[in-house]
């Protein structure tokens, strides 16, 4: 079983775009609603202030497990482990719980910055090592290259966007997925069904769809400013989708809506 398996890991709190404040606090209402998952990253700009919400908030680094993603533009040899550091030194830890590259090498050869991130594992800065937006492809390559020790790739997951390539291949390569823009940055709400859903099991749209992800198999990542939003998407353990309502949720990825790609983020690989 994946280290991102490990109970109560199935439900991370992500950080982009909170800044300053704004971050610190909702970072302590997220861990008072029960989280104890954190992502965060170099381009998010906010690994000093998620530190800042660990000390603030004081709590024992053991209790917390942090994920931070290398920017590609620290790639190279010589900036590699040293951006790491700089990471490292921001969020006043020693080590990471997992360290991820935020994208694929733009050239589409990964295997020196596997080797650069498997170092950075050696060096005992972070205890477990994964990728985030590989293709099938390259996530199985991955997983080869670095004999077995790529624990997630975080990818773009929800309803509205067809990802079954990328799920078989991750159940081939042992490669578990992760959820990113996981209700599709709100375009899920457009959509009655997922309501109509919700109202069955006394939960709300947000909910059904988070659980739908849970129940693919995928861990998830989500983020509010809202106390009560925050704790209604970590509330999803307690309920479970019937076949059919599942069955009637897959129809949507037909949609293929996706958030992320070329257009917005020039690392962004052709996706499957």
């Amino acid at each position: 079983m994946s280290i991102c398996f490990r109970p109560g890991l199935e439900r991370a709190f992500g950080t982009f775009p909170l800044k300053g404040e704004e971050l610190i606090s909702t970072f302590g209402e997220a861990y008072n609603v029960g989280y104890r998952a954190f992502d965060t990253a170099q381009m998010y700009e906010n690994e000093a202030d998620v530190g800042a919400a660990i000390s603030r908030h004081a709590i024992k680094r053991e209790e917390l497990f942090i994920t931070t993603k290398v920017h590609p533009d620290n790639y190279s040899s010589d900036r590699f482990l040293k951006s790491v550091e700089g990471s490292l030194e921001k969020l006043g830890l020693f080590r990471v719980d997992l360290l991820l590259l935020h994208w694929p090498d733009t050239s589409g050869d990964n295997r020196g910055i596997l080797e650069l991130l498997r170092e950075a594992k050696r060096e005992g800065l972070t205890e477990a090592i994964g990728v985030s937006n590989f293709t099938a492809r390259m996530m199985k390559e991955a997983q080869a290259l670095l004999d077995g020790e790529v624990v997630i790739n975080q990818v773009e997951f929800h309803p509205l966007l067809d990802q079954t390539v990328l799920l078989e291949a991750s159940f081939e390569s042992g490669v578990p997925l992760s959820s990113f823009s996981s209700v599709a940055r709100g375009a899920v709400f457009r959509y009655p069904d997922f309501e109509q859903i919700g109202e069955t099991y006394g939960k709300t749209a947000a909910q059904v769809v988070l659980r739908w992800i849970l129940q693919k198999g995928v861990t998830i990542n989500t983020m509010s400013t809202k106390p009560e939003n925050i704790k209604a998407n970590f509330d999803v353990m307690d309920f479970v989708l019937s076949s059919v309502d599942m069955k009637r949720i897959d129809a949507f990825t037909t949609t293929n809506y996706r958030c992320v790609d070329s257009s917005k983020v020039p690392w962004a690989p052709e996706w499957d």
